[in-house]
């Protein structure tokens, strides 16, 4: 039962700020052209800050989470690669398989993840937490973006693609945050407050711009619902438990197994579905995705809770 209140206790304000949205839209005070306003506002200085305010925290104290790091690593990467065979099986469009490379790799490790491991395990999991957050956003936020970049319909311009990723707020905090890190710099107390400022507000920003898409959309037909429950429990369920099968019997100590596991089965991330409008994807189906998973999770989440110990 706690593990059930810590979920919904979490899940249930995301959802609060999406009805938010959705009733803006009903009500005509928002319009399709807020959209984009908010997902800009997003990916060029709320999810930078974002990153940037979770790198400035970590603290490797001398622990080793070269396993951890690695072990995430090698499972986001597989998991992204998947959008491949399952693209060929199913005989899937191009833009839902560049949709893939993000809705199977990238779960609410940061809004949810944190909360939910720092509620079940305490405040010794938070830098592991940081670690594993810092994973996730690094891989999403390089890889999936060139394999995005890459398996576009038009032709592959390298001199384009390299400018482009290079110009990205995205990447650009990501490894900023990485020279922060590792040189261990300490930024000026008004630099520090102003990003946490901005990082902040993101969350809230991207949840208000879904609710706007889906209050502005039709509901959809029960096919197009379901697909979003297929992949929401695949990337909750049968993508974390064969990981947990994978791993169990590893040197992994076992704080950062239940962490690794744990972060796996979160419900899909807000970044994918701000990426997804960006870069023109299957924002229907991702958002429908964010919504019926970020749902699952109130039930799913206690699940891998017991089984966890």
């Amino acid at each position: 039962m706690g593990a059930f209140i810590i979920s919904v206790k979490t899940v249930l304000p995301l959802f609060l700020v999406i009805f938010t949205g959705i009733l803006f839209t009903r009500t005509k005070a928002a319009s399709v052209s807020w959209i984009e306003i908010l997902n800009k506002y997003a990916l060029w200085i709320g999810f930078p800050a974002l990153v940037l305010a979770s790198l400035m925290k970590l603290e490797i104290n001398g622990q080793n989470y070269s396993g951890l790091i690695f072990t995430s690593s090698v499972y986001i990467v597989v998991c992204m690669l998947l959008a491949y065979p399952m693209a060929k099986v199913f005989n899937l469009s191009n833009r839902v398989k560049q949709s893939l490379f993000l809705i199977l790799s990238f779960g609410n490790v940061a809004y949810l993840g944190i909360p939910v491991l720092s509620n079940t395990y305490g405040e010794k999991i938070l830098p592991i937490a940081a670690v594993l957050a810092a994973v996730y956003v690094f891989w999403l936020l390089t890889l999936g973006i060139i394999l995005i970049e890459t398996s576009g319909e038009s032709r592959i311009d390298l001199k384009r693609l390299i400018f482009s990723l290079l110009k990205n707020p995205l990447l650009i905090s990501v490894f900023a945050g990485l020279v922060i890190v590792v040189f261990d710099i300490t930024l000026p107390e008004i630099a520090e407050k102003t990003i946490l400022l901005f990082s902040g507000s993101v969350t809230a920003v991207v949840l208000f711009s879904l609710g706007i898409f889906l209050g502005l959309h039709k509901m959809g037909k029960p096919k197009e619902w379901f697909n979003a429950f297929f992949l929401s429990v695949t990337i909750m369920l049968i993508l974390p438990f064969l990981f947990y099968l994978a791993i169990k019997n590893s040197a992994m100590e076992a704080l950062q197994f239940k962490a690794t596991i744990l972060d796996s089965a979160m419900p899909l991330g807000l970044t994918p579905y701000a990426l997804a409008v960006h870069y023109e994807l299957e924002v229907p189906l991702v958002s429908r995705i964010v919504v019926v998973s970020t749902l699952l999770a109130i039930v799913i989440i206690p699940f891998w809770m017991v089984l966890l110990g």
